[in-house]
């Protein structure tokens, strides 16, 4: 078996290559990235290719699976660029699928496809998918499941799959996290576990989290199995103020929405951090995923919990842990973080 893997250098695709490498079954991956990584992993070849503008049937071509993991997050300031990568770039890679004659397509969609929902009860696969409306990362997000349901329908030949993964997290991704949603100004040596001494308790806060190698599982499997459809993708614990509270040694401070949106959107206007203020609003407001049908289908169930997830991501960003590619790697930054600062903090590319 042959699989290509688009957006390959990022926190899943390092794990889904890996996993892949592992398989019997698969003789070959090509990883294709925006960049070239220096990582080094078994059976796996590394090509550069733009979803936004680059050829990409000819990449596809002889593959027996592609897997579309490719998503910008930033620059955040810059959403018709944004739009133009995730939303134009994945219709073209369906385009490139069907021209190529690939017979499976794996799709990396996410819990924030989804539509405002309950915070008390699970919620299956056929819950709406249309983002929420304050989130570009969510209106994204369902307009691609949008032209992926188009795709489905002019092309039932091609198995089609789509993972929804609430907040995934690993030690190696530790400093493309950071990059991506807390920016420059982050003081990583601060990131200690006995350091946290409250957790602000806001109303409506419960999410799921998963480990980046469980996920790089379920995008295996889906690229093995017979299946068809979304399969959701989270681990227990309920990651809620009281969890946290447990897993931080830490007290609860009861904080109004309303005042840490302010402050999430003035200190993203003011450029002290790079995630505005929807990023908060799809995390109160996305419902929280029931993964039976990938228990019973795809055979999928998480090695890791969320919170054993969430603190080897606390770790990382205290050891500034990474990989050796562009997205996850600690130097990316630059020295003292200057090329981060460079783009005005969610500015520019």
């Amino acid at each position: 078996m042959r699989v290509v893997v688009v957006g390959a250098t990022g926190n899943v695709g390092t794990s889904l290559v890996t996993a892949l490498s592992r398989d019997p079954e698969v003789e070959s991956v090509l990883g294709l990235a925006r960049r070239l990584p220096a990582l080094q992993v078994p059976k796996v070849e590394w090509v550069a290719a733009d979803v936004a503008d680059d050829e990409l049937a000819p990449h596809f071509r002889g593959a027996d699976a592609v897997v579309h993991l490719a998503w910008a997050i930033q620059p955040s300031r810059d959403r018709n660029l944004l739009w133009r990568i995730n939303v134009r770039g994945s219709g073209r890679v369906f385009q490139a699928v069907a021209e190529a004659g690939v017979p499976a397509l794996v799709y990396a969609s996410s819990v924030g496809a989804y539509s405002p929902g309950p915070k008390d009860r699970f919620v299956d696969e056929s819950w709406p998918t249309h983002g929420i409306p304050t989130s570009f990362y969510g209106r994204h997000k369902a307009e691609v499941e949008r032209r992926l349901d188009r795709f489905e329908q002019e092309h039932p030949e091609v198995r089609t799959v789509r993972l929804r993964p609430g907040l995934i997290f690993k030690r190696e991704a530790a400093s493309g996290i950071r990059r991506l949603f807390a920016g420059p100004f982050f003081p990583s040596p601060l990131a200690r576990r006995g350091f946290v001494g409250f957790v602000p308790a806001i109303p409506g806060l419960r999410f799921q989290a998963v480990h980046s190698l469980d996920v790089g599982e379920a995008y295996r499997l889906a690229v093995r199995s017979d299946v068809r459809g979304a399969f959701n993708v989270a681990a227990d614990p309920v990651l809620d103020p009281p969890e946290l509270a447990r897993i931080f040694g830490a007290r609860l401070l009861h904080v109004p929405r309303g005042l840490v949106r302010v402050a999430a959107g003035l200190s993203w206007r003011l450029r002290l951090q790079p995630t505005p203020e929807g990023w908060l609003d799809m995390g109160l407001e996305v419902p929280l995923l029931d993964t039976t049908r990938a228990a019973t289908e795809l055979g999928w169930t998480p090695t890791h919990g969320a919170d054993e997830a969430l603190l080897e991501l606390f770790d990382g960003l205290r050891e500034r842990a990474g990989l050796e590619t562009p997205p996850l790697s600690p130097h990316t930054g630059g020295p003292l973080r200057v090329r981060e600062l460079t783009t005005r903090v969610g500015g520019k590319p």
